[in-house]
């Protein structure tokens, strides 16, 4: 990352934290045990952190430039990856400071004191991204969806008074979303304490479970709109696309072999089948990266990064942890924890009871083959072997490609691990 652009992030986050506190105005612009898991043959549950935090907080995004979305435990598969994250398990910021969180073409993040400022990527729709900070911002998603800061407006040059174009308004100072000079759109943040990647075993997920079981239920009506889709299966396709750029090898041609195994709908090629289950509000890139306590240290966890966000089927939220779990990286009782949370909040994704494999079957394979996906052509890229938790995505990829997938109405059994 260039000086100017953590220098530009940084005076933005300046003229934030040295601002009247003011929120954004609503709608702005801009059980355990309710399912046995099924043992899996070659665990690796020692691979990685549950959740697979960084060192920043955070994982890399699905489908970043750059980045895997495959598990690693402190930077292992996603480098200095950071979704958006508002927090740091490093260098808090203060002492007026920054401290870049993490720099990627999909996210670079600079923390001074209280205040995170995110700059997007640069072919962000801007549109989108106006509505999905609208969305955080509203009152519905108070205490599940950490609110975006109001964006102070640029102070005018010394000696210079500002005068707006004839018959145009000026924009309001608390506008949600600004411009860098470089073109990239960005916003600002409340700073949150994320997950620590030295406590695995303090990992929330029975938290998780519930903001996204809150969140599903969210109904879109009065939200700011119109709500942008979540791009599940596109993110697939994108990860596959990437894939056939890198040279051949065994472990490409698992990953493409399983993939042939998914139905077309689901590698993003054909829309979804009739009849499939009715949309929610979706988080769209959910981990324990995603996860912030705010306000900072002791406050309630809140869900962060809005960058994917948007109306989609539920049970995608719930396609990663899935996968964790089916290839082992996952340890059972963790899944256990997060799928009998999310039952008992009521989230629509899933029945109340039963084997939820045929729901999660599809999207867990999915999520397994982008990631094998994107493990293998960052690796490629780095001129490097993969790690384990990349090489039990891969692996997963391989068994999968030996099973046909079950319809929803027949299924009897996840086969991803």
């Amino acid at each position: 990352m260039t000086g100017s652009l953590a220098g530009e992030l940084a005076g933005i986050a300046a003229r934030a934290a040295t601002r009247p506190p003011a929120g954004p105005e609503p709608g702005a612009p801009g059980p355990p045990g309710s399912a046995v898991p099924r043992p899996r043959d070659g665990s690796a549950h020692g691979a990685g952190s549950p959740g697979f935090p960084d060192g920043t907080g955070s994982t890399a995004s699905t489908d970043g430039p750059g980045s895997t979305d495959g598990p690693g435990s402190t930077g292992g598969a996603s480098g200095t990856g950071d979704s958006g994250s508002t927090g740091s398990a490093g260098d808090p910021g203060d002492a007026g400071r920054p401290v870049v969180l993490a720099d990627r073409p999909d996210g670079t993040v600079v923390r001074l004191g209280s205040v995170v400022a995110k700059a997007h990527p640069a072919d962000s729709d801007r549109q989108a991204l106006a509505v999905r900070l609208g969305i955080a911002a509203h009152p519905l998603l108070d205490g599940i969806l950490l609110a975006p800061l109001p964006v102070p407006a640029e102070p005018p040059e010394p000696g210079r008074t500002p005068s707006p174009s004839p018959g145009r308004t000026p924009p309001p100072v608390s506008a949600l979303l600004t411009e860098l000079r470089g073109g990239r759109p960005a916003t600002l943040w409340p700073h949150g304490l994320p997950v620590s990647p030295d406590d695995p075993d303090a990992a929330p997920w029975e938290e998780t479970a519930a903001l996204l079981a809150r969140l599903h239920a969210v109904p879109p009506g009065p939200l700011p709109g119109p709500v942008p889709p979540v791009h599940g299966p596109a993110k697939v396709a994108t990860a596959l696309r990437r894939l056939r750029g890198v040279p051949p090898s065994p472990g490409a041609a698992a990953v493409l072999r399983a993939a042939g195994r998914l139905p077309a709908w689901a590698r993003g090629e054909e829309p979804p089948p009739g009849g499939a289950a009715g949309h929610t509000l979706c988080h769209g890139d959910l981990h324990l990266g995603q996860l912030v306590r705010s306000p900072a240290p002791g406050g309630p966890w809140l869900l962060i990064d809005v960058d994917d966000l948007g109306l989609g089927p539920p049970v995608w939220d719930l396609a990663r942890p899935a996968a964790w779990y089916a290839t082992g990286l996952l340890a059972p009782e963790d899944w256990t924890r997060f799928l009998g949370a999310y039952r008992s909040a009521g989230g629509p994704a899933l029945p109340a009871g039963g084997d939820p494999w045929p729901y999660l079957d599809v999207p867990a394979r999915a999520l397994t083959v982008q990631s094998a996906a994107q493990a293998l052509a960052k690796a490629a890229a780095g001129r490097r072997a993969l790690d384990e938790p990349e090489e039990a995505l891969v692996d997963a990829c391989a068994r999968m490609a030996g099973f046909p997938v079950e319809p929803p109405a027949g299924a009897r059994a996840s086969v991803v691990g």
